[in-house]
């Protein structure tokens, strides 16, 4: 629902409020609605201050109520005989208000706005608007009105009674040259109506001649083309003060030529975002030509029609004008192509699609295309296509476009599968540093972007001569012997292959632990691969000069992320001949070594002059690899039967613990002895907690269930 009003004196000229997210703003047309904007606030007030109000955050709200009441103006006044004069109150803000309301006047037919009054006020035009009479809104008595000789940019007070009057009424006397006006009330609440009758002739002493008029061109912000015409008419200068007498009308009016926006959309068509007039959802432009015979002819609508009493010529009207045509062929033949000729587009750019038809009536035939990315259009004719659909994917991926064609006597369809891709622009291969012989290893190419499209990925790892081709971003693989090994993987996307490639250690038994460090390491650290490599090495260099373990047994891994982290490897190295290689017990020696260096604080390295980066062992350390290969089943078995068997003693011990001699006696001594080394280890707990680290080797499990460690080798 709308208030709407008329705007008398130019044709297609109307003011609307219109509510909108539940505030009510007043728009303005002069198209008879096919375009309508907000309306410019005043640059200054009533007393001169500038007016900051900007659109569309700001304008101008006018109320449109028109008086119902004969005998009063209303709040919004227009004449026809004074076509550029609006008055109106209102206010200015984001919307329509109740409030602050003040008159505004607009003398250029509602391009630009004045505040003439603070407060409601009835208008009567005389003179053809050449003169404007102002009387307050208000239920007390009064006995003076304002007048206005320039179209309200100045006012004189006059007063038309000596004795104050409750006015109940105004009226202009009938005829177009009239100069007198009746007001007519009550002095009390008691008293008869009184009539006062005013006569402004006496204000002029002269008739205005052709030399007190000026030429003012009908516009709408610089658009002199007004439904379809230029209108010029003839104003009195402000500055001269003659009757006007009779009016003339338009000085002078010209058509224009035709343009698009002389049209709104016909019947059965919706105005789109891109300006164009397409068919509803409801409506099938090719069904109005079901009821014609072989041989007669029907309308075809463009889907544009001439706005009402619109006087434009020539231009764009044959091209927009409905024309007679007859029922011709059904479509048959339909292809959709990329302009290009490939199945192939980048993400975020304009793809061009071709549609096209061997047969059938180009003119009455509704084209439907759905890009398959939730976005559809509609045309009505495949001439409005001749340079083809333009369309942007915002997503990768492999999108299915179809095109259908329907005419009266048929339909045709067509499906494109359209592979949308964007850059890839970086490959990194994620996987373990190091791992165990035989044990399944997974590795992940992790792609930036993410969302590329479709892609191959090509693996190259171990001793093959041959690559492992994936449409997969991961795999999983073994090593069957130890030493270092190279894994590559080539991912191509479109013509473009990029490439990581990452070394892995293969043993059959290490050592691991986590490493951490001083926390200002953290403000230095970018979190890049290179950075990462480079402190690996630093670390490694400082943990060989500080334990004078050989290189070859460490190996130091920076890990992603903050805080800044590592794992610590602890490698069974060997010569080239196969021989010196280290055993369990040297790596056990070598990893004490280690775990010693790192709790005296002894691992240190200066990142910059005066920054001194401490290296120690994690409060809590990373578990080792365990291994769990077919080769240590036999251990397992034999730690289960001792579990079984220990549990099995305890229970007849415990069953028969009265029945067997001094054995209440060693309970209790037992007993004690426990409390007591609880009691001294709780009062140690409570001086200091000092963390240990545990570094377990593959093999060693604890079960934390009955509180015993078993070991198996």
């Amino acid at each position: 629902m709308i208030d709407l009003y008329e705007v008398a004196g130019i044709k297609g000229m109307f003011l609307a409020n219109k509510k909108i997210d539940n505030q009510v703003k007043t728009f303005i047309t002069y198209n008879k609605g096919r375009d309508w904007r907000l309306l410019q606030a005043p640059d200054t007030d009533l007393r001169g201050d500038p007016v900051h109000c900007l659109l569309p955050y700001c304008s101008l709200h006018l109320h449109l109520k028109v008086s119902e009441n004969p005998y009063t103006s209303g709040i919004i006044a227009s004449r026809d005989t004074a076509p550029s004069i609006i008055v109106a109150s209102g206010n200015i803000g984001s919307e329509l208000s109740d409030s602050d309301i003040s008159m505004f006047v607009s003398s250029d037919a509602g391009n630009t706005w004045r505040q003439i009054f603070e407060e409601e006020h009835s208008v009567l035009y005389l003179d053809q608007g050449g003169v404007l009479v102002a009387m307050k809104h208000t239920s007390l008595p009064i006995r003076h009105l304002w007048l206005s000789f320039d179209e309200g940019r100045s006012w004189s007070k006059y007063s038309f009674t000596s004795i104050p009057l409750f006015v109940d009424g105004v009226l202009g006397e009938p005829g177009e040259e009239t100069l007198i006006m009746t007001v007519f009330g009550h002095f009390s609440h008691r008293s008869e109506w009184q009539l006062v009758k005013v006569d402004y002739k006496s204000i002029f002493d002269r008739r205005c001649a052709e030399e007190d008029y000026r030429p003012w061109q009908l516009h709408s912000q610089g658009e002199a083309c007004i439904m379809g015409a230029k209108r010029i008419y003839k104003k009195r200068k402000s500055e001269r003060k003659c009757m006007q007498g009779k009016y003339a009308g338009a000085m002078e009016s010209e058509p224009c030529v035709c343009t698009e926006a002389d049209f709104d959309c016909d019947y059965g068509y919706e105005r789109h975002s891109n300006g164009q007039c397409l068919p509803a959802f409801w409506f099938n432009p090719s069904s109005l030509s079901k009821d014609c015979s072989l041989g007669q002819s029907y309308l075809n609508s463009t889907g544009y029609r001439k706005v009402v009493s619109n006087n434009c010529t020539d231009g764009v009207r044959e091209q927009y004008t409905a024309k007679p045509q007859k029922p011709g062929k059904a479509p048959r033949g339909l292809r959709i192509v990329t302009a290009d000729g490939k199945l192939t587009a980048e993400q975020g750019h304009n793809v061009t699609l071709m549609v096209q038809l061997e047969e059938g009536d180009v003119q009455r035939t509704l084209i439907q295309v759905d890009f398959g990315d939730g976005i559809a259009v509609s045309y009505v004719n495949l001439s409005s296509m001749e340079d083809g659909i333009k369309h942007v994917y915002h997503n990768v991926g492999i999108f299915r476009v179809t095109v259908q064609v329907d005419n009266s006597l048929g339909s045709d369809s067509a499906v494109l599968y359209l592979h949308v891709t964007c850059p890839l622009e970086h490959v990194h291969l994620s996987l373990p540093f190091v791992t165990t012989k035989n044990k399944e290893v997974n590795a992940t190419a992790v792609l930036w972007p993410s969302q590329v499209g479709t892609l191959t990925y090509v693996w190259w790892y171990g001793n093959n001569t041959e690559p492992l081709i994936t449409l997969e971003g991961s795999i999983s693989f073994k090593f069957t012997s130890e030493g270092m090994n190279t894994i590559t993987v080539q991912v191509s996307a479109g013509n473009a292959i990029l490439q990581d490639t990452k070394t892995i250690a293969v043993y059959e038994e290490f050592r691991s632990l986590r490493l951490s460090f001083s926390p200002n390491l953290d403000d230095y650290n970018p979190d890049i691969p290179e950075w990462r490599r480079d402190i690996s090495r630093v670390i490694k260099k400082s943990l060989v000069e500080a334990t004078g373990v050989p290189g070859q047994h460490i190996l130091v891994a920076v890990l992603p992320g903050l805080p800044t982290a590592a794992e610590l490897f602890v490698l069974p190295y060997q010569d080239l001949t196969g021989e010196n290689k280290r055993s369990a017990e040297d790596l056990e020696q070598i990893s004490e070594l280690l775990i010693h260096k790192l709790n005296q604080n002894s691992v240190h390295f200066e990142l910059k002059p005066g920054v001194q980066i401490l290296v120690h062992a994690a409060h809590l350390t990373a578990a080792p690899l365990v291994d769990l290969t077919p080769a240590h089943s036999g251990s397992a078995m034999l730690m289960l039967l001792s579990v079984v068997f220990v549990g099995l003693a305890v229970f007849v011990i415990y069953k028969f613990k009265r029945k067997i001699p001094g054995i209440n006696v060693y309970a209790q001594m037992q007993n004690e002895k426990e409390r007591e080394m609880v009691s001294r280890v709780s009062h140690t707990e409570s001086r200091a907690h000092i963390p240990q680290t545990e570094l377990r080797r593959p093999g060693q499990l604890i079960d934390e269930k009955v509180g015993c460690q078993l070991i198996g080798e």
